[in-house]
């Protein structure tokens, strides 16, 4: 079989949640929305259940799946609930939406529920995407407990540049938290994984570790903490032909490298139809067999090509690995113009390989 292929690290997911414990002294809500950030969400769960506090999601459909496979964990929906239809089932598995919007309170009113729900409200202290303004989240509160169908609610927001330590807007948008929040009575959740990793003076009951759980640093820089995590995913595959060619020959579509001398390419069965990203440059380093070499020419839908004039050792078979322990997919994302994150959610068609 084509051996492109995926290796999770389970071990070094369950070490890298037990990091974001440590670092925070908090109850941790591994996030594992998206596939688990295309890391196997029902793995990853399992994998985690017997010491995570909770798992959050985006959406009902997402965490009805988890229900489905036995995990009995609370869920967090992060994006709550989209039509008041879903009450029922959220009632039923006990999830704990987030409450951004009025149509929501409304909802929840209106609903006929056997049992109060545990909720998180939404603040939105500066992300501006969803939750109620400063001004009138103290009132949401009030509404919400006055329902009489809610047996707790947590204050939540979400930070938008914490990942950037020389930027003072997370301090703002805390400030903002405290200020809202200076007259409810209530637990917070407020860490993502760069405020985790770099924010300690940022307090929080819960905190939501997402893209350090894959060992992946929020950062583009060397940050002490992060430096502790170790990468989840592993994409290889292996060299399927070799080709010898002089000065002058242009390699793969558009010509986009042209070999200086007499140049020994090696052929790798993987490509953007993988999720490696088609944008990565000429020069962007992989590991064969161990040893780093750069890939050259425009990546293609199912194979790309790589210099392996100085790796003489290297053939037919040899192991690449194009991120993960060796190769940053931090680094790798940086070069491309994206970010970790989108690396391991683009992930499609190479199967995985789930280890301890």
């Amino acid at each position: 079989m084509r051996p492109a292929q995926a290796i999770i690290d389970l071990k070094a997911l369950c070490n890298n949640y037990q990091l974001a414990q440590t670092i925070s002294g908090q109850k941790a809500i591994a996030v594992i929305k998206a596939d688990a950030y295309g890391h196997g969400s029902i793995e990853c769960a399992k994998a985690l259940e017997k010491n995570a506090s909770a798992f959050a999601v985006a959406c009902i459909e997402e965490a009805i799946e988890l229900r489905e496979a036995g995990i009995h964990n609370p869920i967090l929906l992060l994006e709550g609930f989209f039509e008041e239809s879903e009450l029922p089932l959220i009632e039923q598995h006990h999830f704990w939406p987030v409450i951004h919007s009025p149509w929501q309170i409304v909802a929840i009113e209106k609903a006929h529920l056997t049992k109060p729900l545990k909720l998180f409200l939404k603040l939105d202290s500066g992300m501006h995407r969803v939750g109620f303004f400063p001004d009138q989240y103290e009132k949401a509160y009030t509404q919400l407990m006055a329902t009489g169908k809610v047996a707790k609610i947590t204050l939540i927001t979400h930070f938008a540049r914490s990942d950037e330590l020389d930027c003072d807007y997370t301090q703002k948008q805390y400030q903002t938290f405290l200020q809202a929040t200076k007259n409810l009575k209530a637990e917070t959740c407020l860490c993502n994984s760069p405020t985790i990793l770099a924010h300690p003076e940022v307090k929080s009951d819960w905190v939501r570790p997402g893209i350090m759980l894959y060992g992946s640093p929020p950062f583009e820089f060397p940050q002490a903490q992060a430096e502790q995590l170790t990468p989840v995913m592993t994409l290889q595959s292996k060299i399927i032909s070799i080709r010898e060619l002089p000065a002058g020959e242009a390699i793969g579509y558009g010509g986009c490298f042209i070999t200086k001398q007499h140049t020994r390419i090696g052929v790798v069965a993987i490509g953007y139809a993988d999720g490696y990203p088609r944008l990565a440059p000429n020069n962007t380093p992989v590991a064969v067999d161990g040893k780093l070499v750069p890939l050259v020419g425009r990546v293609s839908m199912d194979m790309l090509t790589i210099d392996l004039t100085n790796h003489p050792q290297a053939g037919i078979g040899s192991q690449v690995e194009l991120w993960g322990k060796q190769i940053s997919a931090t680094k790798l994302a940086s070069l491309c113009g994206t970010i970790s994150y989108q690396l391991f959610c683009n992930l499609k068609r190479v199967p995985r390989l789930f280890a301890y």
